[in-house]
C-alpha cells in the first residue's frame, strides 16, 4: 500500500524538482518511481542526485557499485531497490545471475569484489561499527582508503533509497525480484 504519494509526472511534481526530474529522464529515458517519490522534497532529490553523481565519478567502477547496491538492498529488505539494481546490474553493469546472487549473499565470484561487498555488508549490518579485522580485510584486498570511504558512502546512499522506498512503499516499476531473506 502506497504511503507517500508518487507524483504522476514531471509536471505534477513540485516546481523545484521538475528540472531535476527532466535531467533524470534525459539520462535514463524515463523517470522511475523512486525519483518521483523523492521529488516530493526537491531538497532531498537534489541531495540524492548530487551524491549519486559525485560517487559515479569516484574510484569504484559501475560493477562494484551495483554489487554493493544489491548487497545493501538485500540486507535492508528493500524490494524496490533489489528489483532496480538487479535490472541495472544486468543491463548496465553487465553482471550475470550467478554474480548478482553472490552479491545479494554478501560475496562475489571475484575475490577483490567479494572483499568490497563483504565490507559493505559489515558496514550495513553493524551500522558503521565495523571491526578492525573488517577494515583490514578490505584494505588487504587492495582497496585504498579513498575507496573504503566510497564503499561506506555507497552503503549510505543505498540505505537512503532503501529506507525511502520502504517508508513510502514505492510501487516497483522494474521486473520484480524475490528477496533471499524472504525465500
Amino acid at each position: 500500500m502506497l504511503r507517500i504519494s508518487t507524483p504522476s509526472s514531471i509536471e505534477t511534481s513540485p516546481l523545484a524538482a521538475r528540472p531535476l526530474l527532466t535531467a533524470v529522464k534525459a539520462l535514463l529515458g524515463s523517470v522511475p518511481n523512486l525519483f518521483r517519490v523523492v521529488a516530493n522534497s526537491p531538497a532531498a532529490l537534489e541531495g540524492y542526485l548530487g551524491l549519486n553523481g559525485a560517487l559515479a565519478k569516484g574510484a569504484l567502477d559501475a560493477r562494484t557499485r551495483e554489487r554493493i547496491a544489491l548487497a545493501v538492498a538485500e540486507v535492508n529488505g528493500c524490494g524496490y531497490c533489489l528489483a532496480a539494481h538487479t535490472y541495472l546490474g544486468e543491463k548496465v553493469a553487465k553482471l550475470d545471475v550467478v554474480e548478482m546472487m553472490a552479491n545479494r549473499r554478501g560475496g562475489s565470484v571475484d575475490p577483490k569484489a567479494a572483499a568490497a561487498v563483504h565490507f559493505a555488508l559489515a558496514v550495513t549490518k553493524a551500522r558503521g561499527h565495523v571491526t578492525n579485522s573488517d577494515l583490514d580485510a578490505v584494505k588487504r584486498a587492495g582497496y585504498t582508503e579513498a575507496e573504503v570511504i566510497e564503499i561506506v558512502a555507497h552503503v549510505a546512499l543505498n540505505t537512503l533509497t532503501n529506507y525511502i522506498n520502504e517508508v513510502a512503499k514505492t510501487e516497483v516499476d522494474f521486473p520484480a525480484v524475490t528477496e533471499l531473506l524472504a525465500a
